[in-house]
């Protein structure tokens, strides 16, 4: 009926899940640099959204207010880079189709 239609399905199927799994390994490697203030801070994240280096320019430093909003646009900022980079990567592993949160391969 299918001629080879369930096993080929299944064999993208496989394909997209081993496609999955290296963007998964290669968005860990990312790193991304957020600024702010006009780079009067920068923070650095790493795929898995982990703050792994901070900057701050001294000048900054005597404004609490304002350097806790930098700190926290930074930090936004990098994170936003990241979620649009490992979505990049996603979508190029499953070749434009959008999988639900939480879904993986096999269905």
């Amino acid at each position: 009926m299918f001629k080879g239609g369930m096993a080929s399905m299944m064999k993208k199927a496989q394909q997209m899940q081993d496609n999955m799994q290296q963007a998964k390994e290669e968005i860990k490697q990312l790193t991304a640099v957020g600024n702010a203030g006009g780079g009067a801070v920068k923070i650095s994240i790493n795929g898995e959204h982990q703050a792994t280096d901070i900057q701050i320019d001294a000048s900054i430093m005597n404004d609490k207010d304002m350097l806790e909003d930098l700190i926290l646009s930074a930090i936004n900022n990098a994170n936003q880079k990241i979620s649009d980079a490992s979505a990049a990567k996603i979508k190029t592993a499953t070749g434009g189709i959008n999988l639900p949160n939480g879904m993986s391969l096999p269905f």
